[in-house]
């Protein structure tokens, strides 16, 4: 009987690993040296994985040289095979995929002779039946393991033990109440406690009412606490968001900044400014093709080199979308990436900020203000998000106040909290200036406080 096997995708899941930086973190948890079949592939296999722990780059010549090491590099079919695998495969897309395959082909052919060994001590009467039982039991217990069935069930004493470690590790960290990752304003601080790991934010609003200054001000935020913050910017170029961190950060013009009419003092201070934002943990990658799979495969790629605590993906609608599935409409699309978005920050166990566009339905409402059901394509992003902040300038509306409030619209923002799931809702003011650059604590002007003084 032929054993379950796949040779060739064993050949393209490894040349993905040599040949892409993104391959061994897709792959480092789901294979094990021995779920390989050909006993080079584990040879192959077994150096990357000490090689990725060690935070080694991998390339052709790194894996050839640690075999040489092991002295396993003529069994591993020497320089020449290594360097062939890395023409068996294009790309990474599909690796986790064959990752999988590669582990049932492993877990039937450990059936295979699981079984086998028991029917033939089944068959062995001179071989007590409780001890074939027992290995029955163990047998099914490891298999059941390998498929992951058990990873997550716990007892409740489990279960009671890690909320209270988690509790514990709250109180540690607590500043001034907030737990998570610091927001950079304070009633939104107050409000959510900062961002939690674990969770997905939605940040919605309308064109050009400032979700990218508004994001950026958060990653400004978090990285200033000591958080490395990644940044996948679909709709701005990494310079563009470089100019609006130094905007925001310094003193200089927005327009003699973007009309080149800065003078020699001016531009010494912007250089300046730039130095400081340099020694920031952010990372920004401005690819225009990004997947939410390709997000994943980079953010578990940093996350293993510990430069990933905080996600900002700007903004979903951009992502691209593509799959082998035929009939799928804009709404599926979306609500699958929302989906994805959602599970990557429990994965990595750290907060994901996701900017959504908003529906044109709010524009036709009384004051222009905001609700849930506006959520653009899909009501999947509501449904997936722990918290959802939906942005609202009253200047924009055309209004001199705030309806709700009674603050001047001129340099008003509102964050509203329209679903929290841990916690309150409502509205969180916050000021900016007339370029929407630089986000702050909201304080009504000294005319207005005078005014409505009790």
């Amino acid at each position: 009987m032929l054993q379950p096997q796949a040779p060739e995708l064993e050949e393209a899941v490894l040349g993905a690993c040599l040949i892409e930086k993104e391959g061994m973190p897709q792959v480092e948890n789901l294979l094990k040296p021995e779920m390989f079949y050909v006993t080079r592939h584990q040879m192959i296999y077994a150096a990357l994985l000490t090689m990725f722990h060690a935070g080694t780059d991998i390339d052709i010549l790194t894996v050839t040289e640690e075999l040489r090491k092991r002295g396993k590099l003529d069994d591993a079919g020497g320089p020449f095979y290594i360097t062939q695998l890395s023409s068996r495969v294009a790309s990474s897309a599909h690796l986790e995929y064959h990752a999988r395959i590669i582990h049932q082909k492993y877990l039937r052919r450990e059936m295979i002779l699981g079984f086998n060994k028991l029917l033939a001590l089944s068959a062995d009467e001179t071989i007590d039946l409780a001890d074939t039982l027992v290995d029955a039991h163990n047998l099914m217990d490891r298999l059941e393991g390998e498929c992951g069935h058990n990873r997550q069930l716990r007892e409740m004493d489990a279960l009671m033990e890690a909320t209270l470690t988690e509790a514990e590790g709250r109180m540690l960290k607590s500043k001034d109440g907030v737990t998570g990752i610091p927001t950079g304003l304070t009633d939104l601080d107050r409000m959510t406690g900062g961002w939690q790991n674990g969770d997905m934010i939605t940040i919605a609003a309308r064109p050009s009412v400032g979700k990218t200054a508004f994001a950026l001000h958060l990653a400004r935020a978090a990285a200033n606490a000591g958080y490395h913050t990644v940044v996948y910017s679909l709709e701005m170029q990494g310079e563009r968001l470089g100019d609006r961190w130094i905007l925001a950060a310094g003193q200089t013009d927005s327009y003699l900044w973007r009309s080149g009419k800065l003078s020699p003092e001016q531009l010494r201070e912007a250089r300046q400014t730039a130095a400081e934002l340099a020694r920031l943990p952010i990372i920004v990658d401005d690819s225009s093709d990004m997947s939410m799979d390709r997000v994943r495969s980079s953010a578990r790629l940093l996350q293993s080199k510990q430069k990933c605590a905080f996600i900002i993906i700007d903004y979903l609608q951009l992502c691209d979308m593509r799959t082998d599935q035929a009939n799928r409409n804009r709404e599926q699309e979306v609500a699958q990436a929302s989906r994805k978005a959602k599970l990557l920050a429990k994965e990595l166990n750290i907060p994901v900020i996701l900017l959504s566009q908003l529906n044109r339905e709010s524009e036709n409402r009384a004051y222009g203000r905001l609700e849930l059901a506006d959520l653009r394509e899909s009501g999947a992003i509501e449904q997936d998000s722990d918290l959802v902040l939906l942005l609202y300038r009253p200047a924009l509306a055309h209004l001199a106040t705030d309806k709700q409030s009674g603050y001047p619209a001129e340099g008003l923002g509102i964050a509203i909290i329209a679903k929290h799931r841990n916690g309150e809702t409502g509205n969180v003011y916050f000021g900016h200036n007339k370029s929407m650059t630089q986000i702050c604590d909201y304080v009504p002007p000294m005319e207005w406080l005078m005014k409505n003084a009790k």
